[in-house]
């Protein structure tokens, strides 16, 4: 995955009021109990005592729910549990609940109360990043998050839908730290193949396995004074799991075939789609690992809830890729581009804009600019414009690489941070390489 998501810089914006989350439990063992977070963005409930508000009711999930602020009211999302929650005698998944609603969470009654409003914190508040481009209070919060966090070495999982940004994140909180000398190594579990995961992750020794023919680093040891980003975390195979935490609780791993632990100082972030929580309810993510990477969390909102960010990005996008610093025709659809769902989130926004003037829809350079179209819709469908830019960017890329390496595939993979027999199809693939 590659996350497109680029350099926010954060304008001055007026004074906002924020709800704030606020539950009580009404009945069952916990009877009395109030919680009311101090950010009051988002409040977990369940048995775990990593939970905001912790239950001692049997039935009810190690993580049962999740209430999130969003721009359209408190919203309830339930995380897979077993027994499920309950609204009004009808069992919900995810909901928009307004204040005074019950929940039956097993044997328990919970009110969603209104706790009023609060100031959020004032623009100045959000340091400036130089990987960050956004107005809205969420994009603002995950700066502030990654200037706490950049202080301390905690591991980190990132959260959010496809395309919100995860690597840029998790770049940014990289390059914030004090880490940033070091290098930053991208591991991409959703993408690699079982039997050949450890390798990837932790190295191999010649002659360990078929095809071994030379020793490998691993991901934790190239990373060495660095941070590893494990990107889609939710994908690795619970069989690998067990190494990975004792990567985690030890700093220190074995090649595949080696018989010697190796210590490395790495700081892990771990990015992922995926709500962890519900994988672990289902028996597909170990809970002990979950502990250990969750220690901070950054939650991205997606780009439908950020309107204020469209253009901003547009902006961004444009001068990236035509090198012109306006918007100029694209300012007159601005309005449809704010109104669209982005399932794709800023990746499809920006693929939108790089179809639009590929096919030249939006053409900066001329005296009569041919207008965008007022829809993503009208434009070339997504998947033929998407699938058409990345081959275009994969093409200029790689050759670009393999000039600057002099067609040296070992260093060209270090450079673009990326496994070698990876880049080896991608050079077959564009006849770049025999």
């Amino acid at each position: 995955m590659s996350d497109d998501v680029p350099r926010t810089r954060l304008q001055p914006r007026a004074v906002r009021m924020v709800h704030k989350l606020r539950v009580a439990v009404e009945a069952g063992a916990d009877a009395g109990a109030v919680c009311a977070p101090e950010d009051g963005a988002s409040l977990a409930i369940g048995t775990s005592e990593d939970n905001a508000l912790v239950l001692a009711d049997p039935a009810v999930s190690r993580y049962h729910l999740e209430l999130r602020r969003t721009a359209a009211g408190v919203q309830l999302v339930d995380l897979g549990s077993r027994n499920g929650t309950w609204v009004g005698g009808v069992r919900v998944e995810r909901a928009v609940v307004p204040a005074g609603t019950r929940l039956k969470l097993g044997d328990t009654t919970i009110i969603v109360d209104d706790a009023g409003s609060t100031v959020a914190p004032p623009a100045s508040d959000a340091p400036q990043l130089p990987d960050l481009v956004g107005e809205s209070e969420g994009i603002r919060e995950v700066a502030r998050l990654i200037h706490r966090l950049a202080r301390v070495d905690s591991s980190v999982l990132i959260q959010g839908e496809t395309g919100v940004g995860k690597e840029v994140i998790a770049r940014a909180l990289h390059e914030a730290s004090p880490r940033r000398t070091g290098e930053l190594v991208v591991v991409d579990c959703g993408s690699m193949p079982a039997t050949l995961i450890a390798s990837i992750l932790f190295g191999h020794e010649k002659g360990s396995f078929t095809g071994a023919d030379q020793r490998r680093v691993g991901a934790f040891e190239r990373a060495n004074g660095g941070t590893v980003l494990l990107d889609e975390i939710g994908e690795l195979p619970l069989e690998v799991q067990p190494s990975l935490l004792g990567v985690l609780e030890r700093r220190a791993f074995t090649r595949v075939g080696g018989a010697s632990p190796i210590s490395v100082d790495v700081r892990i972030l771990a990015a992922t789609h995926r709500d962890l929580r519900a994988e672990v309810n289902a028996g597909k993510f170990r809970a002990d690992l979950y502990y250990r990477l969750a220690v901070a969390k950054i939650m991205i909102p997606p780009l439908r809830e950020r309107a204020e960010d469209i253009e901003p990005l547009a902006r961004h996008f444009v001068q990236k890729l035509t090198g012109v610093d306006e918007l100029g025709p694209l300012a007159s659809a601005l309005s449809a581009l704010r109104a669209h769902p982005w399932s794709g989130n800023v990746r499809e926004l920006r693929n939108v804009i790089e179809a639009a003037i590929v096919m030249g829809e939006l053409d900066l350079g001329g005296d009569h600019p041919t207008p965008l179209a007022q829809t993503p819709g009208s434009l070339q469908p997504y998947r033929d414009a998407r699938a058409a830019a990345l081959t275009r960017f994969e093409a200029d890329y790689l050759r670009d690489l393999i000039e600057r390496t002099g067609g040296n595939a070992s260093e060209a993979a270090r450079l673009a941070r990326m496994d070698r027999p990876y880049l080896l199809t991608l050079l077959r693939k564009h006849g770049l390489r025999s």
